[in-house]
């Protein structure tokens, strides 16, 4: 697993459709609900008339783990759901990638919620680590 500034990602020996469909397995495995799908290439063929590889852009939420956030503090909606991204990337790899919740949490400064950032932080990994 690749760790960046923000996220954790993943080569896989899977194809797109493959990947995706296990994102979504582990997602629910870890307790993970997807609000949101948005299939980039479908939207920029659609807004842009630009072919583009394939890139979906999955909004995962953990609903006891979204309250605790949003009890600890109420506008970090803003930073929610958390994004979960499956890719072929310009060399035909099929990725991986989550966002890290602890690096975008930094900017709150709230330590109860740096905490349930941390919880997420493992299940997300686990997702990654699993695919």
């Amino acid at each position: 697993m690749k760790k960046s500034n923000y996220g954790f990602s993943k080569i896989v020996n899977l194809s797109f459709e493959q990947a995706l469909k296990k994102v979504k397995e582990e997602l629910a495995n870890e307790g993970f609900g997807v609000l949101t799908e948005i299939d980039v290439k479908a939207t920029f063929k659609k807004k842009l008339d630009v072919d583009f590889r394939p890139y979906q852009i999955l909004g995962a939420c953990n609903p006891p783990n979204a309250l605790k956030a949003l009890q600890a503090e109420e506008q970090v909606g803003l930073l929610l759901p958390c994004n979960v991204i499956v890719y072929i990337n310009a060399k035909g790899q099929t990725i991986v990638a989550a966002i890290d919740p602890v690096a975008a949490m930094q900017m709150v400064e709230n330590q109860a919620l740096t905490e349930v950032a941390k919880g997420i932080q493992q299940k997300l990994k686990n997702v990654i680590k699993n695919v």
